[in-house]
């Protein structure tokens, strides 16, 4: 485990897309202060803490983006936050220890799997405020967080994988191919949500267009599909993607962070024309090794989410109320087709955008059995 303290670190802009999501408690987030606006008034000793989970700060995902998030309030803020890289799962509860040895009044922890262990730290320093990402807090399943200092941060991600599904399959029908797929890290719901929307976004394309384009690698009603067992980019995750690509399809759908890579290597193998969808973050924008294979990213800003709820702590504002991010308030979406936007079957854009309003309006009902 690596224990960091970093004044800056310089982040990645998302791209600005048809669908950017910008995350915010129920409603858009306000712009940024500018640098001749006065930073916000800082409680006193005021540190806020991260804490990864075993994908670590450069998985190009869900742990980069937080780390951004919290980077940039503890810019604006003028403090030093402290950042604690898992290696792996005997880490955690370890890591977060160390944090709280460290004096940290604001602990953020990403992800899903850090649950039990956020759970005991939080009940044993009531006095520190926490937040989790992808995670109620609730192992006794009662509907109320376990430890009430902890705010959750969730994100109804079916709701943008959805619209990506949709997007995968019009490219996928336009290229007479009408095959795409998907895999995963581990069958846990900020995973599988991205497959239950993906899935039924193509679904909903071919209801729509009369289309036939089938789906590898998830069976939404099973529950159940190719899951590599971790979200390492190792050989594993390289023979699940060939597995997908073994199909036949021209799009395919990585979800676990690093596992991406393993597709992307694959693809190289195969010398296919596969192109792939990125998750949690504008992956086009982040890696350029992938730049030219990312047809659309389905985001969930945990990056925004992760800042406002900085902001709140370093304020003495913080509050508990869960907080999650739809596509009404701009917490989930797509980002741009990069490089692939002049290609694009005429119409898709406007059909995406119908589509979004449809589920933000409720006439268009999309969820997922891991839906926040």
């Amino acid at each position: 485990m690596t224990i960091s303290r970093t004044k800056k670190l310089a982040g990645v802009a998302a791209a600005a897309g048809l669908l950017v999501a910008l995350a915010g408690c129920g409603a858009a987030p306000e712009t940024a202060p500018t640098s001749s606006e006065s930073a916000p008034e800082v409680v006193e000793g005021f540190t806020p803490c991260l804490v990864s989970d075993d994908g670590g700060f450069n998985d190009k995902s869900f742990n980069q983006s937080a780390l951004e998030g919290m980077e940039r309030a503890a810019e604006e803020l003028g403090v030093e936050p402290i950042e604690v890289e898992s290696s792996s799962a005997n880490d955690y509860a370890p890591n977060l220890e160390n944090l709280i040895a460290e004096g940290c009044t604001f602990i953020v922890s990403v992800g899903f799997k850090l649950s039990a262990d956020t759970i005991a730290s939080a009940t044993a320093n009531p006095d520190v405020n926490y937040a989790i990402i992808d995670d109620w807090a609730d192992a006794d399943g009662d509907g109320t967080t376990d430890a009430p200092n902890i705010k959750p941060l969730q994100f109804d991600t079916v709701q943008a994988a959805y619209l990506g599904g949709y997007a995968a399959a019009a490219w996928s029908e336009q290229a007479g191919v009408n095959k795409v797929g998907t895999f995963g890290g581990i069958p846990i719901p900020p995973v599988t949500i991205f497959m239950d929307g993906f899935v039924q976004g193509v679904e909903k394309y071919n209801e729509d267009k009369g289309g036939s384009v089938e789906t590898f690698g998830w069976d939404v009603e099973a529950q159940d599909g190719s899951m590599t067992g971790g979200f390492q980019a190792n050989d594993t995750a390289k023979q699940t993607a060939q597995g997908i690509l073994d199909q036949g399809v021209d799009v395919i759908l990585p979800v676990g962070g690093p596992i991406y890579q393993s597709a992307r290597d694959a693809i190289a193998d195969a010398g296919s024309d596969t192109v792939m969808l990125g998750v949690d973050s504008d992956l086009a924008a982040v890696d350029e090794s992938v730049a030219d294979l990312v047809l659309v990213s389905i985001m969930k800003r945990i990056d925004q989410a992760v800042y406002d709820a900085t902001m709140s702590a370093a304020t003495g504002d913080f509050d508990v109320e869960p907080y999650v991010g739809t596509l009404e308030n701009e917490g989930v979406g797509l980002s741009g087709f990069g490089a692939f936007e002049s290609e694009l079957p005429e119409g898709l854009e406007d059909e995406l955008a119908a589509l979004q309003e449809q589920i933000i309006s409720g006439e268009l009902e999309v969820t997922s059995p891991s839906s926040p």
